[in-house]
């Protein structure tokens, strides 16, 4: 007799991931012999800084770095990410208790809410959304709440529908956004900060694309925010700001208690992060200023390189704030998000990110991702000139 193999519940009502089935797209069109401009997934195509690169050359081949990492990472890098907080927010952090390196600040998401989500706990998400949140939420057994971004708001969630959510467990914020590239305002923080202290509810902010923004214009940590390190944990990646999206190394911080419920789940699921990457992480931390600031002047180019392009075809684009990705309406004559994207890879082989993938009012977007040459750019215009 065989035995019949099925996927536990939770999986079966997970959706496929979306960039995994943007890549296999992509992937099959490449495979046809066909020249894909990839707008699609956010990885930068920048190598990372050389003196990063040496510093992780030089602890490899230090035996002592071989072994299982501690818990709670290396002394040096929690003390390195307190000195870098303090110096770009201004808010001071215990190494000890207030810090908690991750292996990329997505799996932090992903195991956060196993440490205080149980069945049916409502949890507010925004929509659209990094299409990771949902499932974290599903597995910890949670129930999302989705409260819409709008252009009528910047999109920032509403505060009032916010209000109306009795009982949530937790809500989970991210500015600058993905997908929409906003930013959050110092007053949108403050009350909201205030309202979860009312409401009685946890405060997770993703704030991986912190060094990435426009016009000189810095996003605020939410820590910055009074009464916010009694409910909030923020999360932090090296991914974006340093070049560094393969190397998996990111930091959770904030409230002493939910780092402590965060470390508890990941002590019994990993053993640390190779402390040969935690070494360049430092060295990464240490950068000069130039590093984040060329980072930031080469999207910005490329960001109006796209933009000025999309105009000329009568396309209406409003410029991103931060982060490296272009929001916008779908052009005239699509249908949905959906079909836009379709018929860029099938008609113009560039591969965009459809809006619905990151929630339902995502309905009627698309996203495109800054992360190819000015020349690709540039292509990429004049292929899109020939199907508008």
């Amino acid at each position: 007799m065989s035995v019949e193999i099925k996927f536990s519940d939770r999986l079966n009502e997970l959706p496929p991931y979306l960039f995994l089935e943007i890549d296999k797209a992509k992937r099959a069109a490449v495979a046809q012999g066909r020249d894909v401009i990839n707008l699609g997934i956010g990885d930068p195509d920048c190598p990372t800084p050389q003196h990063i690169i040496d510093a992780m050359k030089e602890a490899i081949q230090d035996g002592a770095n071989h072994h299982y990492a501690f818990d709670a990472g290396l002394p040096e890098l929690r003390n390195e990410i307190a000195r870098w907080f303090k110096n770009r927010f201004q808010v001071g952090l215990d190494p000890e208790t207030e810090i908690y390196p991750l292996i990329g600040s997505k799996e932090g998401l992903a195991h956060f809410p196993l440490g205080f989500v149980n069945p049916k706990d409502k949890v507010i998400i925004t929509d659209p959304a990094y299409p990771a949140y949902r499932p974290a939420i599903q597995f910890a057994g949670g129930k999302t709440v989705p409260v819409p971004l709008k252009t009528s708001h910047n999109f920032l969630p509403d505060l009032e529908k916010i209000e109306k959510v009795n009982d949530a467990k937790m809500m989970i914020i991210n500015y600058p956004n993905n997908p929409t590239a906003t930013i959050a305002t110092r007053e949108f923080y403050t009350k909201l900060v205030q309202l979860a202290h009312k409401k009685g509810f946890i405060l997770v902010s993703d704030m991986a694309y912190s060094e990435v923004y426009f016009d000189n214009e810095k996003p605020l940590s939410i820590l910055e925010v009074e009464g916010a390190k009694d409910i909030a944990i923020e999360f932090h990646s090296f991914s974006k700001t340093y070049y560094m999206t393969g190397w998996r190394i990111g930091w959770a911080c904030g409230n002493q208690k939910l780092i402590a419920s965060l470390a508890k789940v990941k002590s019994n699921f990993d053993s640390g992060i190779f402390q040969a990457i935690q070494i360049a992480a430092i060295a990464a931390l240490k950068s000069p200023s130039e590093i984040t600031g060329d980072m930031r002047n080469l999207f910005q180019e490329r960001r109006d390189y796209l933009i000025n392009g999309l105009r000329s075809l009568g396309w209406k684009i409003t410029p991103p704030q931060a982060a490296f990705y272009v929001w916008a309406k779908i052009p005239k004559g699509f249908s949905n998000s959906m079909d836009t994207a379709k018929s860029f890879l099938d008609k113009a082989d560039i591969v965009i990110t459809p809006g619905n993938g990151f929630g339902a009012a995502g309905e009627g977007y698309v996203r495109m991702a800054l992360t190819v040459s000015k020349e690709r750019i540039n292509e990429a215009v004049d292929r899109l000139r020939r199907i508008l």
